[in-house]
């Protein structure tokens, strides 16, 4: 099969990516292999290739936004049927056993596993996924519709969450990608009111489409001040520009797994007053059945933008450079 690997870490247009031929992965106990239809592109594939998430090991396929269809099962697995379709996320493996997975929280695991980071994932023909770890996917979506569901959707849905947003409450969303503009029609179908403050013509025109409330650029001013707010853009210099713009009690969460540095805060204008600045990391198995259901039940649609598997490196540099609103999607 074909799969294209993390060949060494550079600039995205150094061309860090290269396709190899591979033998088709066999399934272990409690293990599928997915025939890929087509997986959906993150900024974490880009952080991967270019080493701001160091590769756990050589030669390892990004991609953990995958649409499949199971075609080989491995001893004991028995959830799945030959020829379902299903989505492998980003949360590939967890203990089971520490005190954060036996208190509900696994996505804080001390021994977890991740597609495409520590797993190969989805930039291929076929990957392997242990079947308690994949979602079946709702026949509302189709196949391109369902990729950016299963990371950009789902971290974004937790994030909501994190961001402690009472009901018609304001929302601050502090960049305008992949998984901002799927949370934006999540928390607009839930009743809150949505500022989007982001860089990018058409970053803005897409969030005016999709009627939030207030459109502005990422270091402007919301109009009212904001119950809670998500910073989806990996700046760090927009930490206190998020934290000014919270009401009192408010929470700022930051959904990236990779940021830059954050300037020195000033504890009176950015902190006090019970201001909260919390981190995203990861997310539980419960978390993407919640958000699949929301999506499925508010008719949430991804703005997708389509490439052939072998054009991969041609999507991540075209992420880099801004040069689409919404989420990619690699088709096989």
């Amino acid at each position: 099969m074909l799969a294209w690997t993390v060949d060494h870490c550079a600039p995205i247009d150094d061309g860090p990516l290269r396709r190899v031929e591979r033998d088709v992965p066999e399934p272990g106990v409690g293990q599928v292999r997915v025939r890929i239809i087509c997986c959906g592109v993150c900024r974490t594939d880009l952080h991967l290739a270019e080493c701001d998430l160091p590769p756990k090991r050589p030669g390892v396929v990004p991609g953990h936004e995958v649409v499949g269809r199971v075609e080989a099962q491995g001893p004991g697995a028995q959830r799945f049927a030959i020829g379902d379709r299903i989505g492998v996320p980003w949360l590939g493996g967890t203990d089971g056993s520490c005190r954060f997975c036996r208190r509900g929280q696994e996505n804080l695991c001390l021994a977890p596993s991740f597609t495409g980071w520590d797993s190969d994932g989805g930039y291929a023909d076929a990957c392997l996924v242990d079947e308690a770890y994949a979602y079946r996917l709702p026949d509302a979506f189709t196949d391109e519709q369902a990729a950016p569901l299963l990371c950009a959707g789902i971290i974004g849905y937790r994030a909501l969450l994190c961001a402690a947003v009472p009901p018609g409450g304001r929302l601050g969303i502090y960049g305008f990608g992949g998984s901002a503009h799927l949370t934006a029609q999540v928390a607009l179908h839930l009743g809150l009111r949505v500022h989007v403050l982001t860089r990018g013509e058409n970053n803005r025109k897409l969030a005016t489409e999709l009627g939030v409330d207030s459109v502005a650029d990422a270091t402007g001013t919301p109009p009212e001040p904001l119950d809670g707010a998500i910073l989806f853009a990996p700046a760090g210099e927009l930490v206190p520009v998020g934290l000014r713009a919270l009401e009192r009690g408010g929470t700022l969460a930051v959904a990236g797994i990779w940021l830059t540095d954050i300037p020195g805060l000033n504890y009176s204008d950015e902190l006090f007053l019970e201001r909260r600045l919390r981190s995203v990391t990861a997310n539980t198995r419960q978390d993407g059945e919640e958000f699949l259901g929301l999506a499925t039940r508010f008719g949430i649609r991804a703005r997708t933008v389509g490439y052939p598997m072998a054009e991969a490196p041609n999507a991540l540099a075209d992420l880099k450079h801004g040069r689409y609103s919404g989420a990619a999607v690699l088709h096989n």
